[in-house]
């Protein structure tokens, strides 16, 4: 699964790896957690790339309580187009959420020790992700986005069986098309990250409070 992840690039930086015309620049996030805004690329009919803020946690367009975002985080990528929660958005309402980073707990005899997950060049990446656009009685609209999750790869198994889909960069492009529908070739998008291009380290336990977000979220330990 992925429930915490990082994103301390800034706006130009990702303006520039995505070919957008203008991020506005954005404070660095250290331990983003669920149904706080996540940072998004969306793309119109059009082929019209852009950015977006979506609050993490998929509300369903049918949805009568928007409270089932909390349980709606993570996706699995072998259940997309059985899932009813799932399947409209992964035809149609594909998204790009970005991240540096994510976390991963190493379950101990008494507690779990955090891990911090990043690409070898700690570069920027995308996970795959849906989104939904849900309105209450009240004409309240709330945009919301998860992240698939795939197997892990044979870095994250001894942390957890389950890790986010991490896209290849040369994927970007099907997989934001809305007029894109075929789901079987998607789904061949959803695979382990390359183990070779990713390393992890144990960092501090304030990593388990979702509050807290400063930069030593990011310092190893011994």
């Amino acid at each position: 699964m992925c429930g915490r992840f990082t994103l301390t690039t800034n706006g130009q930086a990702i303006a520039k790896a995505f070919q957008l015309s203008e991020v506005s620049d954005l404070s660095p996030r250290y331990n983003i957690a669920p149904s706080q805004l996540v940072a998004t690329i969306v793309q119109n009919s059009q082929g019209q790339k852009s950015f977006q803020s979506m609050k993490w946690g998929l509300i369903p367009s049918w949805a009568k309580d928007p409270k089932i975002g909390h349980r709606l985080i993570n996706a699995r990528a072998e259940t997309l187009q059985e899932k009813p929660s799932f399947r409209s958005a992964f035809q149609r309402r594909r998204c790009l959420i970005l991240a540096d980073g994510f976390y991963e707990w190493l379950k101990l005899e008494s507690s779990k020790q955090p891990y911090y997950i990043h690409l070898q060049d700690r570069q920027l990446f995308a996970f795959a992700g849906l989104w939904e656009e849900w309105q209450s009685q009240q004409q309240e609209v709330i945009v919301s986005c998860c992240i698939i999750t795939t197997e892990a790869n044979e870095l994250i198994k001894p942390l957890h069986h389950r890790m986010p889909v991490i896209l290849s960069s040369d994927t970007y492009s099907q997989w934001l098309d809305p007029t894109i529908n075929v789901t079987d070739q998607l789904q061949g998008f959803l695979t382990p990250y390359n183990s070779a291009q990713m390393k992890t380290y144990p960092v501090s336990q304030n990593v388990n409070r979702p509050t807290y977000d400063q930069p030593d979220c990011l310092e190893p330990i011994n």
